[in-house]
């Protein structure tokens, strides 16, 4: 009977430790759960939003602004596929749309009311959530470059002005004559622009001019929103403002949160359009908290911000935006964005006009 006993009791605990060992050479390590996926990463880019229609388009004018927004994003996406990081991807990528005159940055700035470019700029690293922002700058040739070098070589988030030029100085950023940003075209915007400010104000309307002036003359703000192979969110905006402002206007550009945002557990944002209702509704950010805290995915928060919670303040524009699972919105609601993307599987989209 006790060798029955023993026998059973060896037959219970043999079948138990097979039990158990098959559970444990099944389960999945935290780093197999936690390694990224080689094709989850990617890059969008936009040139800004506006009233940009076929009918007002020459052919070759298209054609230059799809091949300069190939080059760009082409750029950035091939830092990212040698296994590059997604600060890398930005910086690169908008300083190709910097040195354009095609886009209201760097080179194609738009001129202030008393015809000097001041440019602005921003970026964000999602992993650290640090960042570093410049306003008002101008002789750097890329704001980009400047930005970036205030997230990583100071204690600060934002320079302004005769401070961020001394800072880039310092730090050895590029420096030009002001000359290199003329361009006749911007010139001419900032003429049309007066005579129409004068004309309105004439008929003793002196706000009149404002709504339509910043409607029309606020095009070509770029960005650009980057995840690496490492898991890592990063975003960056760069702009040459408002055509006509004065007063040192700030727009959304260079302003964390509004202009650019960027957070590992969400996604990264660079936006365009109206500045003063983007930075009223905090706008990148706000996208970014709708997925954090409303369980909102990009796509649903994006659309909520720029269909319904822009517009109902009175503002126009578009976001562009990736998420930490490599999955890309571009929402606008005015007639056009110029636009581009390419996702892990090296697929390559290009867009300007309405959906």
């Amino acid at each position: 009977m006790r060798n029955l006993y023993l026998l059973l009791t060896f037959v219970v605990l043999f079948f138990s430790c097979q039990s158990k060992t098959t559970t444990i050479s099944t389960e999945e390590t935290p780093a197999q759960k936690e390694a990224p996926s080689k094709n989850k990463f990617g890059i969008v880019i936009h040139g800004g939003a506006g009233t940009i229609l076929k009918k007002n388009m020459s052919d070759s004018l298209e054609n230059a602004y799809r091949a300069k927004l190939k080059e760009a994003i082409e750029t950035g996406y091939a830092i990212l596929e040698k296994g590059g990081s997604s600060l890398d991807a930005i910086e690169k990528t908008i300083n190709v749309m910097e040195n354009s005159p095609l886009f209201n940055a760097g080179k194609g700035a738009v001129f202030t009311n008393d015809g000097k470019n001041e440019l602005d700029a921003s970026i964000m690293d999602g992993k650290t959530l640090n960042a570093g922002a410049v306003a008002g700058v101008t002789t750097v040739k890329n704001p980009i470059n400047l930005a970036r070098a205030v997230m990583q070589n100071s204690e600060h988030v934002m320079f302004a002005r005769e401070g961020a030029e001394q800072f880039a100085k310092e730090q050895g950023i590029e420096l030009v004559d002001p000359s290199y940003f003329y361009t006749e075209n911007r010139m001419n915007s900032l003429k049309r622009a007066q005579k129409r400010e004068k004309i309105e104000l004439d008929h003793d309307d002196q706000t009149a001019f404002y709504d339509p002036f910043i409607k029309d003359d606020k095009f070509g703000t770029v960005g650009c929103a980057a995840l690496d192979k490492n898991g890592n969110l990063a975003a960056g905006t760069s702009t040459g403002g408002m055509t006509n402002k004065r007063w040192g206007r700030v727009g959304d550009a260079p302003i964390i949160g509004a202009g650019t945002y960027a957070n590992n557990k969400t996604c990264a944002v660079s936006s365009t359009g109206w500045g003063e209702y983007f930075i009223r509704g905090v706008v990148a950010y706000d996208i970014s908290a709708m997925m954090e805290y409303g369980g909102k995915s990009l796509a649903e928060a994006a659309r909520i911000v720029i269909q319904e919670k822009v517009p109902n303040m009175g503002g126009d524009g578009g976001i562009i935006a990736i998420d930490h699972e490599g999955n890309m919105a571009m929402e606008f609601n005015t007639a056009g964005m110029y636009r581009a993307s390419i996702n892990g599987d090296g697929e390559l989209e290009i867009a300007i006009y309405g959906k």
